[in-house]
Formats: C-alpha cells, sequence, structure tokens
C-alpha cells in the first residue's frame, strides 16, 4: 500500500477510526510529520487536535537512527541494541538532555497560550506518520498511559509487524493500515512526504 501523501494517509485513517466519531476524541501528533494528519483526523472524528512531545534518541555519529526515546517527564525508552552501536550511559544522559531542551523550546513555541490538553478519562488517539522502530511511539504512549486515559490508541498508517509486537503492549488498541514485511523507511511509503515546518505545526495548532 503506497499512499499518495500523508492528507491520504489521514483520511484513510480517519475512515479506520470512525466508531470514534462523535466521542470527542483527543487525537495526539508525534511533531512534526504527524501534526496535519491529527488535524485532518481529528476534525472527521469530531474530537480536538494537540501535540504528545517525544524525542527519539539518536545513534552516536548517525542521528537518523533511533537508540532509543524520552518524554517530556524525562523517561526514556532503550533499544536493546542501545549499547551496541556505541550508547554508553554517558552519550545516553547527555542526549537524553539535549532532546529535552528541544522539548521544552517546542512545547512554549507549539501552544504558548494554553496549556496541554488532559488526557484523563478520554479517548485518545496517538498518531504518527508511520513507524520504523516504534521508539517513539513508545515513548508517547508510555507517557499518556501515566495520565490515566480512558482509552488509548496507536494509529499509523504503516509500519513493520515485527514494530507493532514492540508497539501493542503499550496500547488498548493498534490502528495500522499496512504492515509490510519489506520495510527500509516510512517515506518509501508515499509518492509525497516533504517536511513539514515548525511554522506550519504552529498554525494548526493555534485556535479559531
Amino acid at each position: 500500500m503506497v499512499f499518495r501523501d500523508r492528507e491520504d494517509a489521514a483520511r484513510r485513517l480517519a475512515d479506520a477510526l470512525a466508531q470514534y466519531r462523535g466521542q470527542n476524541p483527543l487525537v495526539l501528533a508525534i511533531p512534526r510529520g504527524a501534526v496535519p494528519m491529527a488535524k485532518i483526523i481529528a476534525d472527521a472524528l469530531g474530537g480536538e487536535v494537540d501535540v504528545v512531545l517525544v524525542r527519539k534518541l539518536r545513534a552516536p555519529g548517525n542521528p537518523e537512527f533511533a537508540i532509543g526515546s524520552v518524554d517530556e517527564s524525562g523517561w526514556t525508552y532503550l533499544g536493546d541494541y542501545a549499547e551496541r552501536v556505541g550508547g554508553s550511559s554517558q552519550y545516553i544522559e547527555a542526549e537524553k538532555e539535549a532532546q529535552l531542551k528541544v522539548m521544552r523550546e517546542r512545547r512554549a513555541s507549539y501552544t504558548p497560550i494554553r496549556p496541554p490538553h488532559d488526557p484523563a478519562g478520554r479517548i485518545v488517539i496517538v498518531v504518527d506518520d508511520g513507524l520504523a522502530t516504534g521508539s517513539t511511539m513508545i515513548a508517547a504512549l508510555h507517557a499518556l498511559r501515566a495520565k490515566a486515559p480512558k482509552k488509548l490508541i496507536c494509529a499509523v498508517p504503516v509500519a513493520p509487524p515485527d514494530t507493532l509486537a514492540k508497539v501493542e503492549p503499550y496500547a488498548d488498541e493498534v490502528v495500522c493500515l499496512s504492515a509490510p514485511e519489506m520495510f527500509y523507511a516510512v517515506g518509501q511509503f508515499y509518492q509525497s512526504f516533504p517536511q513539514v515546518s515548525d511554522e506550519e505545526v504552529i498554525k494548526l495548532l493555534s485556535p479559531g
């Protein structure tokens, strides 16, 4: 399955999540790529949109490769391979602090005039534009579980089967439209997959 763009993927996900229409779900995007998708899904389901801030911990010398992730509270998830690729405890601590700083800055710019929406007691749908290692989604789900949602759902267009198996214990439900065995990068499943800017995120999250 190949998606035309994020909008196409979001509309298909909204169809797959139709049972939550009218229940005011809280649709949380993992920035930045998933924010336009979460807005489309929230509008389709009659819910609210916000971001859940988590960051991948980058492998030494290979910033595109995630060895784990961290959420806004500082909780850290590490892949079992982190040490093998050079992720010493000293390196991980420094990388964690760097990513926490990025999250503080993003929270201040993304939702400057309101606090984050409270997930307590709500149907919460966490959206990303695709999963590779799943570490960022796991951190997001873990952070949200601590806030006592009524139901916690992971919703993605595409992810490899082994990643879905890792993510499933952290969610009450996983909605994934395609789970191909041959998986190299999320972008290979989109005809158009441009970067999403901070300016676009701020505009999508601003009230009105």
